[in-house]
């Protein structure tokens, strides 16, 4: 009898002790503006990628239009040089 009083006195103890618990209410402001900051990251970063991407592409296409100049510039630079030697052995 008396291990039964013991253990609904452990029981009562253990419930009591779990109901007295309270937790303060979670201030959820500080993560609401984190978040947002985050998000707010991460469309830059995104903004940021895509104009890269866009220069990279601004670059490809300039180091292409300056590769064909230089290949014209040397050909008429042959083509001058070819001119010159004729004219010297006339």
């Amino acid at each position: 009898m008396q291990s039964k009083i013991i253990k609904i006195s452990v029981l009562a103890l253990a419930l009591g002790m779990l109901g007295g618990c309270s937790h303060p209410p979670v201030d959820t402001s500080g993560i609401d503006a984190a978040m947002a900051k985050a998000n707010d990251a991460y469309n830059l970063a995104t903004d940021a990628r895509q104009m890269a991407s866009e220069a990279a592409y601004a670059a490809e296409q300039a180091q292409n239009t300056a590769d064909s100049a230089m290949e014209c510039c040397n050909d008429n630079s042959q083509k001058l040089d070819r001119m010159f030697e004729k004219a010297m052995m006339k």
